[in-house]
This record gives structure tokens, C-alpha cells and sequence, in this order.
């Protein structure tokens, strides 16, 4: 028989066999051969990148790499039109309008994504707008939603992404509308049978963005999880005697990490504080939103890193497409790592699903900034060779700064040179080699940091829970001034004075609980404490889909469930019941919160009612850290930097966590002075770092919560920033002012000082070694954290001392522990678990 007979033979026999058992089984053979396969990896780490094809796509990715600006894969775009957000409120809000006007897809990538989390507050009055149920109603409209998450290791990270999935995919169970609608992926892969050469512990994909039908991005430092929300007064109070349902933060979404930790996300009620006992941890962050030809790279990057974990993970579900994309087909298809087996599983869909050119950016210029995506990313998290572009972009955009370079960031770990293993990273040289010019020049120049005074989440930093967080902090004093490597003692050694040019700082933000003797009556009579009260409202407005372990909506079965809800509704009942035997019942003169007086028109703590005696009022003060996690770097009112990616090793090497950031320079310029002289500074660099600065300076006034009339609160496409002018607005204009830079370190200096002598607010420069934290904040269950640490100090005096704090500035603590071993060796911090920390 002729060959080509042969061949036609078994062809037409395999055409026969297909859709029989015996072809499923042979099919089912060969897929068990590669999982089998997969064990090879484990001596083979390059596997991806070993084969012809692969070769050649890596050199395709590489060549366009180096023909764009800071070897990123995408190239500078014009012609976007960009909008900030400042704090979680803003943001969030804004998300719900874009998300509710979604028509063909939505792409979500996040560290931590909490279905039960309310876009708009209070959430009682506003519970449409939780995020799972604007997700359902989209997906029951005919969106496809698409969902990536990070996996974590569960003994070490409390996020619970198998609760986000289950939760999220019960929202539209077969035979009903939407159902197959919302997909979510969750990476890397823990199985050791499917992935053992493969598997990745210690790093985290942390890119937090989303992409509304090609149109429209947001891009930042914020997951949509709990804890993220809150206003630019951050409240530290969520007490409310007038009714638990004007409160603001349910369930786990009340957090302070630095008292308990977020576990069992699942189950809302097992990490709830007392609200009626602690205060929250406020967060500040920061993140912005696009229409432009940006979009299609953030919607490029998210595509491949869904091909490459439906490859690396899925590749034998059904359940999970393929994504292939306009521009990027046919022999452009390997740069989003499509892949087109011999045996497919699952379909493949062309995104976007109506025609590209129909998006508002793709018919002309949408705006005037211009702007390129920059990413951090490699084999393991996206199947690439490493891209670390948003160091390099940090490094360049530093290094040539001429006037200023402010940044906010959750973590400062960084490197001047080769001598600072483990630390590898080297935008430390960078600020060294800007100072050092400045100076050689005879240039005003300043560099300022705001970090968090306790850059990881602890409870107190004495015990040994707290040695990792205690080695961040090593390293990052490291980073700034201990040791000849260290950024200071670099800028020392060419005979520059680091002090003149370095400026380090904190956030800060106190509050009152209004715990009032009246609502203390209403728990006596009742016999119920506030705190189940607490949970009885959570269970009422986020029990539904919270519960969720199983792609199938929670069934009613639990018993036990049921009894602890009936309990919980029973229990709010009895305290309701009490309201008008304690006067309740009549307005409560007292405010839920005073966070505001820290604020531009925000009144005095002294002029501030108290419901019941002053000296009962002394043990509700509370204050805590304002945590940064937005991820900013802004130079000379003309660049701005924003997105997941932090000061340290884990964010900037490209090999360790998967990061996504923007880079933006605005075209339009606004006449601007710098340093007293005629400047031409970027309309969106300018107005946001002015937003900021009257942020923490306490030159804003509060936020209202209706956010439906606040244009700082909606897309892009709505409506620009509301740069809130007036005479605040002109003061802050010239970030090099005297006038501006006496009043920043005169609020940082009055503020570190009351927060020191009211409440021992740690850490501390008067904590040098482990005993002076002793002195300085005995342990003894009679000094809460956060709460005054002086009980016998007069009510007025400390009034008097709180009016004294204006805005949240205070200064960075440099000699915290500077004569202590911060972070010994051993268990938990090791030359094998080092690089965790860095």
C-alpha cells in the first residue's frame, strides 16, 4: 500500500472513532501522559522556554521590548485621558458607576478580592451596590465577566481566594440567568501532581486593575477588599447609638491589623474587633482611571496572564476559554501566550466581541496625557522572560528629577550598589545620585518618603509574632540610614549632607468612639453587648453568598447557621427594644465620629458634644496609624508613577511578585511657580500632588458620604477631577515654598508631639533598645492599644492637646530600635526565607 493510501486510511479510521469512548478514552490518555509529564519540570526550570517556537517568541517579546522606552512591552501612548483617585471612597464609587454600565466584558485582576465588599456607604442603605451582587446583575445582563486572583498559601496570607471563587461563581447557578457568565481563575497552582515542577510559594501576583469593554481601565494600589474603603478624614469610629444601621465598615471590613490579623474570610464574624473597644485601621491609597489607548495594553496584559494560567493550570477544563485578541492574531497570537494543542480543551474567544475600532479611544485622542504601561513580571507569574520596566521607569524618572521627588508607598527596601544583599533592588542609587547632583549644582532639591510607621501588620512589635514585621522595618532603615551602603551614609561619603535633601514621614489619624453612657445603659438592660449587635447587622446585609464554600448558592440546612442568626436578630431585637427606656429615642447630640476636626473647617475637638460626662469621654479617644498602600511616586509636578507595585524587592525585580503600573506625563500645562519662579507643571501631576498635600496638611475638608454629586467620585468618562481651587489650593502650588515646607514640618512636629505625650503612639525615637519600650509603653491590660495612655490626665487638657493636630503628618521615628537587634536570626528569618521580607 502507497503511504498516502496509508495516511488516508487511518485518517478516514480516526474521523470514525471520533466521539466514541474508545477516542475520549485515548484523548483522556494522552492528557493524563502531560500531567504526568509535568514532573520533568522539577529538573528542567526552563521547560517554557527550551523549544524552537518558544525561543522564537521570546525573541519576538524582546525585540519590541527594546525599541520602548524602559524595556517595557507596551509603547508611550498619546492621547489619554486620565483621572485620580485619592482614598478608597472616591475610587470605589466610581468603580460601581463604570461597572453597572458594562455591556460585553469585565476583566478584574487582584491580590484580594472580597465579594461582599459595599462599593458605597453606609452600606445598609446602600446594599444593591455590593460588589458581588453588581457583578450578578451584569452577568444575568449577558457580560462576561472575566476574574483573576492570586492563590495564596493559606497558613501564611488570610485572603481566602477559594471563598472568592465559590462565592462569586454561586451567584448564577446553572439554569438560571448569567450562569457560566463569571469566571474566576486562581494562581498559582498548589496541586503537586499537576504542577510540581512549577509551584510557587513565596511570591504573590499582586496587580490590581480593571477593564470595562476595551473602553475604560482603572489601575492603583486598591483590591476590591475589605478594609480598602475610606474618606479622606479617615475615621478611626464605626459606633453609632443613634441605630447600627448608619454604620460604615460591617463585618471584617472593620479591621485593625495591628490588633487581629484577617482570618477565615469566609466567615465574617470569627476576626471581628469590638467596635465598642478599638478603633479601625485607616488606609490611604491612591489609583486613577483611563480611556485611551493605554487601555488595550492593560487589557493585553491581563489577557496573557489568563492564557498563561489556563495553560499552566486549566488547560484541561472546558470550563476556561481561551482568549485571543484584535491586533494580536495569527502570528502575533504566542505574545499572549495562545496556545493551539493538537487536543483542546475549551473554546477560544476573540476579545474584544464588538469591533475594536468601535471604542471611543480608537477614533482619536481622548485627553492629553501621555502615558505607557509598565509592568514587573517573568516565567513564573506570566511565562515570560523577566520584564521589571516599572524599576527601570522609578530609576530613569528619578534620577533626572531636577526640583522635587515625592513618593508614597507601602514598603522602602531598596539598594545603593551590590553590597546590600539580600537587597537587590537599586532605586536607592537612583535618589543618591539625584541628591548628590542637586547639590553639585546648587539646586533647592528635596526627596520626600511617606510610609507607613509600621510597614507589615503586627500586634505589639515586642513579641516574636512580629519578627518578620520587625525585619521589613530593618531592612528598610537599612535602606534609608543605617549602615555605609544605606542611602544616607552614600550621599555622606561624596560630602553632601543627606538631612538637607531627605525628608521621611508618617501618617497618623485619631477619633472618638461614641460609646456613650446612654448606649452603655441600652447594653445593661438589654443584656446584650454592642459588638453582637454588630454582627447581628453584618449577618443581616452580607450573610447572603458570604457563607458560600461550593459553586452552589448556601443551602438553609446548617442548623447550626440558623440558631447562631436567630440568636443574632433575636439579640439586636432586645438592644433595639431598650432605645427610648435610655433616651435614645431623642437625637444623640454626640457625634459617630471626629475625625473631621483634624480637617480644613472641621471645628475643635474642645467645641466638639459629648453625651455624658467629659471624664467618661477620656476612654473613647483613640488614635492609630493611617496605613499608606498607595504606590505614588510623583517628580516636579510632571510625572506621576501609580500602581500595584512597591519600593521593594518583591515589586521591582520582576522574578518575585507580578506587578502592573502606568507612567503619565500631561501635555497640558498650567502656569505654576517652583521655588518662587514661573513653571509649566503637568495639569495632572500638579493637581493631585496639591490634593495630597492638603490631604495630610488638613487643608481639605471632610467628605460627605453621598459621593452620587461629587465629580471626584465618577469615571472618567463622566467627568474630570474636581481640583477643589481655591486659596488652599494656590498655597500648596509651589511644593518647593518656604511658607508650604514650614507648615508640612510644623504640622509633623506639633502632631508626633501629641500623639507622643497622649498616647504613646509607637513606634518611637524614644525607643532605642527593647528596654526603653518598656518605659515607653508598659505591657498591662489597663493601656489599650490605640487609647490614652494617661487616665488621670484632666478631659479638658487633653481636648486642648487634640485641637493642637491638624491634618496627619508625623515624622518617620529613624532611631526606632536603633540600638536593639531588630530582626535576629533564626525560625522565621533566615538566608532561605530572607528574600520573603526584601
Amino acid at each position: 500500500m502507497a503511504p498516502e493510501e496509508d495516511s488516508r486510511m487511518f485518517a478516514g479510521l480516526r474521523d470514525k472513532l471520533k466521539g466514541t469512548n474508545l477516542y475520549d478514552a485515548k484523548i483522556g490518555a494522552i492528557h493524563f501522559k502531560n500531567k504526568i509529564g509535568k514532573f520533568g519540570n522539577l529538573i528542567n526550570s526552563n521547560h517554557r522556554h527550551d523549544e524552537e517556537h518558544e525561543q522564537a517568541t521570546d525573541e519576538k517579546r524582546n525585540r519590541i521590548a527594546e525599541s520602548h522606552r524602559f524595556n517595557s512591552f507596551a509603547p508611550e501612548r498619546d492621547g489619554n485621558k486620565v483621572k485620580w483617585y485619592v482614598d478608597g471612597q472616591d475610587y470605589f464609587y466610581a468603580v460601581s458607576v463604570a461597572l453597572e454600565k458594562a455591556k460585553e466584558t469585565i476583566y478584574i485582576e487582584d491580590w484580594w478580592l472580597s465579594p461582599e465588599l459595599f462599593l458605597r456607604r453606609p452600606p445598609f442603605y446602600n446594599q444593591e451596590y455590593r460588589l458581588d451582587q453588581i457583578l450578578k446583575r451584569r452577568a444575568e445582563a449577558g457580560v462576561k465577566i472575566y476574574i483573576i486572583v492570586y492563590k495564596e498559601v493559606a497558613a501564611a496570607v488570610s485572603c481566602n481566594s477559594a471563598h472568592t471563587k465559590h462565592a462569586l461563581h454561586a451567584l448564577c447557578p446553572e439554569g438560571t440567568p448569567g450562569y457560566g457568565n463569571i469566571v474566576v481563575l486562581r494562581h498559582p497552582d498548589h496541586n503537586v501532581f499537576e504542577n510540581a515542577g512549577d509551584m510557587t510559594f513565596y511570591w504573590a501576583h499582586h496587580e490590581k486593575f480593571i477593564v470595562i469593554d476595551y473602553e475604560i481601565a482603572f489601575i492603583g494600589g486598591l483590591d476590591l477588599c475589605f478594609g480598602r474603603w475610606d474618606s479622606r478624614q479617615h475615621p478611626c469610629a464605626d459606633v453609632h447609638p443613634a441605630g447600627i444601621q448608619n454604620e460604615m465598615f460591617p463585618g471584617q471590613d472593620f479591621n485593625n491589623n495591628r490588633i487581629m490579623d484577617f482570618h477565615s474570610i469566609d466567615d465574617w464574624k470569627s476576626n471581628e474587633l469590638s467596635k465598642a473597644d478599638y478603633g479601625r485601621m485607616p488606609w490611604h491609597d491612591v489609583a486613577m482611571c483611563l480611556i485611551g489607548d493605554c487601555v488595550y495594553d492593560i487589557a493585553e496584559h491581563f489577557v496573557l496572564r489568563w492564557n498563561f494560567v489556563k495553560r499552566d493550570k486549566y488547560k484541561r477544563s472546558d470550563k476556561v476559554e481561551w482568549l485571543t485578541m484584535t491586533g494580536r492574531e495569527g502570528e502575533n497570537e504566542d505574545l499572549i501566550a495562545v496556545q493551539r494543542p493538537k487536543h483542546p480543551v475549551g473554546g477560544y474567544t476573540n476579545h474584544p466581541l464588538s469591533p475594536l475600532e468601535n471604542r471611543s479611544w480608537a477614533k482619536g485622542q481622548q485627553g492629553t496625557v501621555h502615558a505607557q504601561v509598565v509592568r514587573s513580571s517573568a516565567d513564573w507569574s506570566s511565562g515570560i522572560l523577566t520584564e521589571h520596566s516599572i524599576q527601570n521607569a522609578y530609576i530613569e524618572v528619578i534620577e533626572n528629577a531636577q526640583h522635587f521627588v515625592y513618593i508614597e508607598n507601602q514598603f522602602f527596601i531598596t539598594a545603593t550598589g551590590e553590597n546590600q544583599a539580600p537587597i537587590h533592588n537599586t532605586i536607592g542609587r537612583a535618589i543618591v545620585n539625584a541628591c548628590v547632583k542637586a547639590s553639585k549644582e546648587s539646586r533647592k532639591f528635596r526627596v520626600i518618603i511617606v510610609i507607613p510607621a509600621v510597614p507589615g501588620f503586627a500586634g505589639d512589635l515586642r513579641d516574636d509574632a512580629a519578627t518578620g514585621t520587625r525585619a521589613i522595618m530593618d531592612y528598610q532603615y537599612k535602606s534609608i540610614h543605617r549602615g555605609e551602603h544605606s542611602i544616607f551614609e552614600q550621599i555622606k561619603a561624596q560630602g553632601v549632607d543627606p538631612k538637607q535633601y531627605i525628608f521621611i514621614f508618617n501618617l497618623r489619624s485619631y477619633d472618638r468612639l461614641n460609646k456613650t453612657s446612654a448606649m452603655e445603659q441600652q447594653e445593661e438592660k438589654s443584656g446584650v453587648k454592642y459588638q453582637d449587635v454588630q454582627r447581628a447587622e453584618a449577618e443581616e446585609i452580607m450573610a447572603e453568598g458570604v457563607h458560600s464554600t461550593t459553586d452552589q448558592r448556601p443551602t438553609l440546612g446548617d442548623d447550626t447557621a440558623e440558631k447562631e442568626k436567630e440568636r443574632l436578630i433575636e439579640a439586636k431585637r432586645k438592644f433595639e427594644a431598650q432605645r427610648s427606656e435610655v433616651g435614645l429615642d431623642k437625637e444623640v447630640t454626640s457625634t459617630d465620629s471626629i475625625a473631621a476636626t483634624a480637617m480644613l473647617n472641621g471645628g475643635k475637638v474642645s467645641e466638639q458634644s459629648w453625651d455624658g460626662d467629659l471624664e467618661e469621654e477620656k476612654d473613647n479617644f483613640v488614635q492609630e496609624e493611617l496605613y499608606i498602600h498607595g504606590k505614588l511616586l510623583i517628580v516636579d509636578d510632571r510625572i506621576v508613577i501609580c500602581g500595584s507595585s512597591n519600593i521593594n524587592d518583591r515589586s521591582q525585580l520582576g522574578v518575585h511578585d507580578s506587578e502592573l503600573s502606568i507612567v503619565m506625563e500631561d501635555y497640558n500645562t498650567i502656569d505654576s511657580t517652583m521655588d518662587g519662579q514661573p513653571f509649566k507643571a503637568g495639569h495632572h501631576a500638579a493637581t493631585l500632588r496639591r490634593l495630597l498635600w492638603r490631604e495630610h496638611l488638613g487643608l481639605l475638608p471632610a467628605q460627605q458620604l453621598d459621593a452620587s454629586e461629587d465629580p471626584n467620585a465618577q469615571p472618567v468618562d463622566v467627568c474630570p477631577n474636581d481640583i477643589m481651587e481655591g486659596p488652599e489650593y494656590e498655597f500648596v502650588a509651589d511644593p518647593m515654598s518656604d511658607q508650604v515646607w514650614d507648615m508640612w514640618t510644623g504640622n509633623a512636629d506639633t502632631n508626633t508631639q501629641i500623639f507622643r505625650h497622649l498616647f504613646r503612639a509607637d513606634p518611637d525615637n524614644n525607643i532605642r533598645t527593647f528596654d526603653d519600650y518598656d518605659a515607653f509603653l508598659p505591657r498591662h491590660k489597663k493601656f489599650r492599644q490605640g487609647h490614652l495612655h494617661d487616665p488621670f490626665m484632666p478631659a479638658e487638657e487633653v481636648r486642648q492637646k487634640l485641637d493642637q493636630i491638624k491634618g496627619h503628618l508625623v515624622w518617620m521615628p529613624l532611631d526606632y530600635l536603633c540600638d536593639a537587634p531588630m530582626a535576629e536570626k533564626g525560625l522565621q528569618v533566615n538566608a532561605y526565607t530572607e528574600s520573603i521580607y526584601t
